[in-house]
């Protein structure tokens, strides 16, 4: 299972299998030695071991992540006769994710919430090809059970997982790719050229596009790792429901906005010192997840959006405000947010930002279709969840081969309906 799992990620670039492989050894040797410490009573010696272990994987997120980001910024700094060399390194296909999996279950091991696993068990849970490339983040104590029991192939819901594949191919291929190709890319690309009107239709277009192209990912992921007998833990929620921030981040990328809460804002204090200590603490893990995302200014100012909205709604009296009302305001805070996200640039960013507000160009990529779409991908936010549950039950009660011609069909239908020249997930950039 590990061996198939190595030849995925090498075919795309076999150089950074032994990245991998090292992840996986040096993990699971920290793991191993945290817990024998612990036995012994010696948490100092655990806790050392714990520190090297998070240094070596903040060490690969930094070398090739991060360190032609800093270097760029302190030659600016310094003046250009001091330039620091750049790397110029690959960056590998799923670092963000995999090495996040890594911390999470040494940290885990620090806190005997979880047992170390066998190393052939541990490398199966850091290389699941399914999450690798671009997430969910799956924790340790969430996957050993599932890989020491050895799944049934025979038991698997199989009508569940048709049916999320399904749903995510339709999300990614006919509805994030006909959105990029039908608004998106054309208004982050020139936005002076286009009226506000298409430039705000643009930004709302991006968010139901990126929500599509992850979540159809996630969808897809869930699907294929159901197929083969493991459960993956939900990663998103109808986000585009949230009444605030606060439940916005509850449904958006659950996996990462729950790592987030538990091994960087919890242990930073959470909400149990003063005010401006949870403010602090809510600013900087709302900056360093921006920063997560990739290593541009506009990821950190992404983040800080979020961050200071939301600081300013617990500083908001508990007022009885029309949920309509918040609503509309958090669903527009999350689109100004998306644009620095979206944008090549900070300078590109205020582009879209002064389009939107000022560009007298004629309106020529709004129309009913599209408006019709972005008005029934947000209306399905509001679906309820169970509605889902129930779908998914009775496909699971279907007979097998009831269940491969319906996912023959929607495969075909995907087909006929996506546009051509499919785009990667957007999410595979980080």
């Amino acid at each position: 299972m590990f061996g198939s799992r190595l030849f995925f990620y090498g075919w795309w670039n076999w150089r950074f299998v032994f990245l991998l492989l090292w992840a996986v050894a040096s993990n699971w040797y920290a793991g191993a030695q945290i817990d024998k410490y612990l036995l012994v009573g010696s948490k100092e010696s655990a806790t050392k071991w714990l520190r090297t272990a998070i240094v070596g994987d903040l060490a690969l997120l930094g070398v090739f992540k991060y360190y032609d980001f800093f270097a760029v910024e302190l030659s600016n700094l310094l003046g250009s006769r001091t330039a620091i060399p750049l790397l110029e390194l690959t960056l590998p296909v799923g670092i963000s994710f995999f090495t996040f999996q890594a911390m999470s279950y040494v940290i885990d091991t620090h806190r005997r919430l979880i047992k170390p696993m066998p190393i052939l068990d541990f490398a199966v849970y850091l290389s699941f090809f399914p999450q690798l490339v671009a997430g969910p983040i799956v924790r340790a104590s969430e996957m050993a059970p599932q890989i020491s029991q050895r799944p049934d192939p025979r038991q698997v819901a199989s009508g569940e997982a048709f049916q999320l594949i399904l749903r995510g191919l339709f999300k990614k291929v006919v509805i994030s790719s006909w959105l990029a190709s039908a608004i998106v890319d054309d208004v982050f690309a020139n936005p002076e050229s286009h009226s506000s009107q298409d430039v705000l239709l643009g930004v709302y277009g991006y968010a139901i596009q990126i929500y599509a192209d992850f979540s159809g990912y996630t969808d897809i992921a869930i699907g294929v790792a159901l197929l083969l007998g493991f459960r993956f833990p939900t990663n998103f929620d109808r986000p585009y429901s949230a009444l605030s921030l606060r439940e916005f981040w509850k449904r958006w990328h659950i996996t990462l906005s729950s790592w987030l809460r538990d091994y960087l804002y919890i242990p930073l204090g959470g909400n149990r010192g003063k005010n401006a200590d949870t403010y602090r603490n809510l600013l900087i893990t709302m900056i360093l997840g921006g920063l997560w995302h990739g290593s541009t200014w506009n990821f950190v100012i992404w983040g800080a959006i979020h961050g200071v909205a939301l600081v300013v709604e617990r500083l908001l009296p508990n007022w009885q405000i029309h949920p309509v009302v918040r609503w509309i305001a958090t669903f527009h805070i999350v689109c100004f947010a998306w644009i620095f996200f979206r944008a090549e640039s900070f300078s590109s960013a205020m582009d879209v930002l002064q389009a939107m507000v000022t560009s007298p160009g004629s309106t020529e990529l709004a129309d009913v279709f599209l408006i019709f779409i972005l008005a029934a991908m947000l209306t399905a936010q509001f679906i309820p969840k169970f509605k889902s549950e129930e779908f998914k039950q009775w496909l699971n009660s279907r007979g097998i081969l009831t269940q491969g011609l319906a996912f023959g069909v929607g495969l075909v239908l995907i087909d006929i309906f996506g546009p051509e020249g499919v785009a990667p997930f957007i999410y595979f950039q980080f």
